[in-house]
């Protein structure tokens, strides 16, 4: 996690090619084998970042808990970065804060290297929290990518 205030900033090596890592994190059907940390799965979304505009994920824990976010795609440089805005709707709907998540790939000796960069987080406490939930979502992507 970054020192900043409200910023995560993680990296991750997979074997794999730079245009095969990013097709992994903007193709919708590839996002949702890994979208969300462990224990939580995806029951509806729109959700493609192959292209810039709204999206949206509704996703649900081991206890039936439920959790909604969406955004706008605000840029998508293949096969370099993806940008988009991102915000959790509370229990009626609401949504709230607004932040910004980019996903940067590079070469990386004989695979790619992923950079998850969330800025713009209201508190220290919801860096942290979400740089917890970055942690495991990547650690599900490193169990899915072929």
């Amino acid at each position: 996690m970054n020192d900043a205030l409200s910023e995560v900033q993680l990296d991750r090596s997979f074997p794999v090619s730079p245009e095969r890592l990013f097709a992994w994190v903007t193709q919708a059907d590839k996002l949702m084998q890994w979208w969300g940390p462990e224990g939580i799965d995806v029951f509806d979304h729109a959700l493609d970042l192959t292209r810039p505009g709204a999206y949206f994920a509704k996703m649900r824990g081991a206890e039936g808990q439920q959790y909604h976010i969406s955004g706008q795609v605000t840029h998508v440089t293949p096969p370099r970065s993806v940008g988009f805005t991102w915000a959790w709707h509370d229990e009626t709907g609401q949504r709230g804060a607004e932040s910004h998540v980019i996903f940067t790939v590079e070469a990386e000796g004989q695979g790619a290297r992923l950079r998850i960069t969330h800025r713009d987080l209201p508190s220290p406490e919801m860096a942290e929290s979400h740089a917890k939930g970055w942690t495991s979502t990547l650690n599900k992507l490193a169990t899915r990518i072929s």
